[in-house]
C-alpha cells in the first residue's frame, strides 16, 4: 500500500525515543533519520504544534509530549470499557434481538467502539470506528448531557449543527433544552434526527469517579416506536448500563478504591 513520506517520517521521529534515550538532540534525530537539519526541523515543529513533541528549552532537546500520555491512556481506557461492557451487550442482545452498541467520546463526536448484532436487527447501518455527531444522535446526547457546564461549554463552541434529517436539532438553544430533558429523564433519544426511519435510545455508563465514559443503544424502526416500548427499552439499557457501571467502580466509595 502507498506510505505517505511525510507521515511515515513523523512517525519514525516518535519511535526513536524510548526508556534509555528520552531526550535527544536535532543532530542525532537528522543523524539517525539521514534527513538534512532542516526537514527534521519542520518535522519537529509540526509535531510540537499538535503536542505530540515538547522541547526542553534547558538544553534544546526533544522529548515526547503529552499527547502521546493523552492517547495512549484514552486507548487502554476504551480496551477497558469493551472488554467489561461485551457480555452485557451479548446478554441485552440475545434477550431483545436488537443490535446492541458502545460509543464514547472522541473531541466532539462519538465513535462506535463496540457492538453486538442482533438476531433480529434490521438496522444494519452502525459499524465499529465509524464517528457521529452528538447533537442528532442519543448516544451524543447521552455522552455530553453529564459533562460539567466548561466541558460542555468547550464542546459546543464552534460546533456546528449540520442537519442530518429534517427533524435535526439545528442550533445550541434547541441543543441545550433537549440535554436537559436527558439530564431528567436519564435517557436520551433520537427520532429520526440523524436518519431518516431510525428512532435510537441512549443511556450513558460510569465508572468510579462518578464520570460519563461511554454510552449503549439501541436503535428500533420507528414503526416500532411508542411510549410503552421507549419505557421498555430505556428499562433496559439502563439496567444494563448500571451493571457495567458497578463493574467500573461506580457506586463504590473513593475510601474504599
Amino acid at each position: 500500500m502507498p506510505i505517505i513520506q511525510s507521515v511515515d517520517r513523523a512517525l519514525r521521529i516518535l519511535d526513536l525515543f524510548d526508556e534509555y534515550e528520552s531526550e535527544l538532540k536535532i543532530t542525532d534525530i537528522s543523524s539517525r533519520m539521514n534527513l538534512h537539519k532542516s526537514t527534521v526541523h519542520s518535522l519537529l515543529k509540526t509535531l510540537q504544534h499538535y503536542n505530540y513533541i515538547e522541547q526542553n528549552l534547558e538544553n534544546g532537546k526533544y522529548k515526547l509530549g503529552m499527547k502521546l500520555f493523552e492517547r495512549g491512556n484514552f486507548v487502554i481506557h476504551n480496551l477497558d470499557i469493551r472488554s467489561v461492557a461485551k457480555k452485557h451487550l451479548m446478554e441485552l442482545s440475545m434477550k431483545t434481538g436488537n443490535t446492541i452498541h458502545l460509543v464514547i467520546l472522541d473531541g466532539k463526536e462519538g465513535v462506535y467502539i463496540d457492538k453486538v448484532e442482533g438476531s433480529a436487527a434490521t438496522i444494519l447501518y452502525s459499524r465499529i470506528g465509524r464517528r457521529i455527531p452528538v447533537h442528532c444522535s442519543a448516544v451524543g446526547k447521552a455522552l455530553v448531557a453529564f459533562k460539567s457546564q466548561e466541558e460542555l461549554a468547550a464542546i459546543l463552541k464552534d460546533y456546528e449543527y449540520i442537519s442530518q434529517t429534517p427533524k435535526t436539532i439545528t442550533n445550541e438553544k434547541d441543543f441545550l433544552i433537549e440535554l436537559d430533558n436527558v439530564r431528567k429523564e436519564g435517557f436520551a433519544m433520537d427520532n429520526q434526527e440523524n436518519e431518516a426511519g431510525v428512532s435510537c435510545i441512549s443511556v450513558p455508563i460510569r465508572d468510579h469517579s462518578e464520570h460519563v465514559i461511554a454510552a449503549i443503544s439501541m436503535s428500533q424502526p420507528v414503526h416500532r416506536i411508542n411510549k410503552k416500548a421507549i419505557k421498555e427499552i430505556a428499562e433496559m439499557l439502563k439496567e444494563t448500563a448500571e451493571n457495567i457501571s458497578r463493574e467500573l467502580g461506580f457506586g463504590v466509595k473513593a475510601s474504599s478504591i
